[in-house]
C-alpha cells in the first residue's frame, strides 16, 4: 500500500474501533492477532464455565489476553480498575504458566487512566509477570504492519482514492482537524518552558513576528504529542514525512525568513483562515522544535567560540 492507501485503510479501521464495544472491539482484536501470530488461539465462554478468564492467547509463548471495551470509557475507569484485578487473579487459577499478560482496551485513542497504570504497575511488580496495556492505537500498530489483503480484510473494502475526489485522506489534515476542537486554555505565560531556538531563528533570518506565532504555537504542542501518542506510529511518522517535504518543496523556490514561513503556512493550510493557519504553526513549531524543519545553527566550539 502506498501511504494515501494506507492513511484510509487506518481510518476505517479507527472509525470500526470507535464504532465498536463488547464483543465487536474482541471480534477486531480476534482478526488481527489471527493473522499477526499463527500460534494465536482464540477462547470462547462455553456454558457455565465462561472463557476462565481468558479471551486468547498465544500457546507457544505463554502470553494471555483479556479485552474489555465498554460503551463509555472515560466513565468507565473504575470498573476497569476492579476488572484488571478480579480477571487476572481468575486467570491465574485456571492457566499456566503465565509469562505475559495484557488487557486489551478499547480506549478510542485517549490513552490510559493513570490510576489504571498504576494498578497494572503494582500487580506487575506483586506476581513478577510481564504485564501491559494494549490499546488502539497499539492494535493499529498491528494491523498496519500486515500484508496488504490482510489488512483490507480487517479494515474493510479500500476503495481507490482517485476516485475519491471530494474527500479528503491526508494525515496532515486529520491532525489540523484535532487541533481545531481543542479548548483554549488559559496558561500563565512565566511558567511555559519555551524552547531555547532564539539562535536558530536568527541564523534562519525569521522576524520577531514569526518567532511570537511560533511561540504562541508551541503552548498547545503538548497537547498535539499526546494525539500523536494515543493513534498509531504510521500518523506520527507520516506527519513528519509531510511537514518536512513541504519545506524542503518551498525551500527549493529559493525562499528564505518570513517568505519560507509564512509559504509553508499557506500550503498546508486547508484554508487561507486564520484557524487552519493557527492550527499548522502549532505543527509547525513541534518539528520547528525537533529540527525537521528551517536550518540549525552551526554548532559553537565551547573552548574556542567557534563555530564547528
Amino acid at each position: 500500500m502506498n501511504p494515501q492507501e494506507k492513511t484510509l485503510a487506518r481510518l476505517l479501521f479507527r472509525n470500526k474501533v470507535l464504532e465498536s464495544d463488547g464483543q465487536k472491539f474482541e471480534d477486531i482484536f480476534t482478526n488481527i492477532m489471527n493473522y499477526a501470530e499463527p500460534d494465536f488461539q482464540q477462547i470462547k465462554p462455553w456454558g457455565n464455565i465462561g472463557d476462565r478468564k481468558n479471551d486468547g492467547y498465544i500457546k507457544s509463548k505463554n502470553i494471555y489476553f483479556q479485552v474489555y471495551a465498554p460503551e463509555n470509557i472515560s466513565t468507565s475507569y473504575p470498573d476497569v480498575i476492579d476488572k484488571l484485578d478480579t480477571d487476572f487473579k481468575g486467570l491465574l487459577k485456571q492457566w499456566s504458566p503465565i509469562e505475559e499478560y495484557y488487557f486489551v482496551l478499547n480506549d478510542k485513542y485517549n490513552g490510559i487512566n493513570p490510576d489504571c497504570a498504576i494498578k497494572f504497575k503494582q500487580l506487575e511488580k506483586q506476581h513478577k509477570i510481564i504485564m501491559g496495556f494494549k490499546t488502539a492505537k497499539d492494535l493499529e500498530n498491528i494491523l498496519l504492519d500486515l500484508a496488504d489483503d490482510q489488512i483490507q480484510a480487517v479494515a474493510g473494502f479500500l476503495p481507490d482514492p482517485k476516485f475519491l475526489k471530494t474527500l479528503d485522506f491526508s494525515i496532515l489534515n486529520e491532525v489540523i482537524g484535532f487541533i481545531l476542537n481543542l479548548s483554549l486554555i488559559p496558561l500563565e505565560d512565566d511558567k511555559i518552558s519555551y524552547p531555547d531556538w532564539d539562535e536558530k531563528i536568527k541564523f534562519n533570518k525569521l522576524t520577531e513576528l514569526s518567532a511570537n506565532y511560533l511561540n504562541n504555537g508551541f503552548q498547545q504542542v503538548g497537547n498535539l504529542e499526546n494525539y500523536l501518542k494515543n493513534n498509531s506510529n504510521f500518523l506520527a511518522d507520516e506527519l513528519e514525512k509531510k511537514i518536512h517535504q513541504l519545506y524542503l518543496e518551498e525551500q527549493k523556490k529559493g525562499l528564505l525568513g518570513d517568505d519560507l514561513f509564512w509559504s509553508i503556512v499557506n500550503n498546508a493550510s486547508p484554508k487561507k483562515e486564520t484557524p487552519y493557519q493557527t492550527a499548522v504553526i502549532i505543527v509547525m513549531a513541534k518539528y520547528f522544535e525537533s529540527c525537521d524543519i528551517f536550518e540549525e545553527p552551526p554548532k559553537k566550539n565551547p573552548k574556542k567560540g567557534m563555530s564547528i
